[in-house]
């Protein structure tokens, strides 16, 4: 039998010399192959033109990821963004929709950093835009100056929660160290979002939904990085959602396979 789960991820729209195309980086597709033993399914940013619910029947999971454009505020009710900040209508078009209905229809979701926005807004809540302009916050965004690699190593501890999944996760751990590539942040949480994981400078890192009946979480920093994606904590979570996707294919396909990512 040769049948795998399926992934969805969907993409953003850029434009280039006059010509729009859809993409996904990389490391996020390797990522879903590599950490979940899944098959990726790229998702365009077309919004209503095309049914999430009929979409997601096909589908054991999504990931949700980051990306350069910022959640319009209209979406959750915030001020306007200053200007020259990027947005993608499109994307959010498709995200949210695609967010609520996998919740519906307990499809496992991992959200990651522009995804964990995403989710968070999906479920009416709020975001900070400029986190780096909030008094006591450190500066969270991406550096620049220094090698691709570099910029996706970690920088600064969070503190994990009681009660959550990555409590349980981590067996009980109450400090882990992670990456930070961010401008926005989740301000207050959606309905049922339960707060998982907060930095040292006070950001929420990471976020769940205990009432969906299935695993349904984001974080704030990048574990998809190839030099990072196998470590422990960022393993961890990868190892959690391969075994919520896997568990969706065999109940939705009928075929019995093994949990563990390939």
């Amino acid at each position: 039998m040769n049948k795998k789960p399926l992934i969805g991820i969907p993409a953003t729209p850029y434009e280039l010399d006059g010509h729009t195309s859809h993409r996904v980086s990389e490391k996020y597709i390797h990522c879903a192959v590599e950490m979940t033993g899944c098959v990726p399914v790229l998702i365009p940013a077309v919004g209503d033109c095309v049914s999430t619910s009929c979409l997601i029947e096909i589908l054991d999971g999504v990931m949700l990821t980051g990306g350069r454009p910022n959640v319009e505020p209209h979406q959750y009710g915030g001020e306007p963004s200053i200007e020259g900040t990027p947005h993608c209508p499109e994307r959010d078009a498709t995200t949210l929709p695609l967010i609520r209905t996998a919740i519906d229809k307990a499809i496992p979701v991992f959200a990651v950093c522009l995804g964990i926005q995403e989710l968070n807004v999906a479920l009416g809540g709020t975001l900070h835009q400029r986190v780096q302009e909030l008094d006591g916050k450190r500066d969270h965004r991406m550096d620049r100056t220094i090698p691709v690699d570099e910029r996706f190593e970690d920088k600064h501890p969070i503190d994990i929660q009681p009660g959550g999944v990555l409590e349980q996760l981590f067996d009980g751990a109450r400090r882990v160290t992670v990456n930070s590539l961010h401008a926005q942040a989740v301000d207050q949480p959606g309905e049922g979002v339960f707060v998982e994981a907060i930095s040292d400078d006070g950001v929420i890192e990471a976020i769940s939904v205990p009432d969906a009946s299935v695993l349904t979480f984001g974080v704030q920093w990048h574990p998809e990085h190839p030099n990072i994606r196998k470590n422990d904590v960022n393993g961890r979570l990868f190892a959690k959602f391969s075994e919520a996707v896997h568990i969706h294919f065999s109940n939705r396909t009928g075929i019995a396979i093994d949990t563990r990512a390939a």
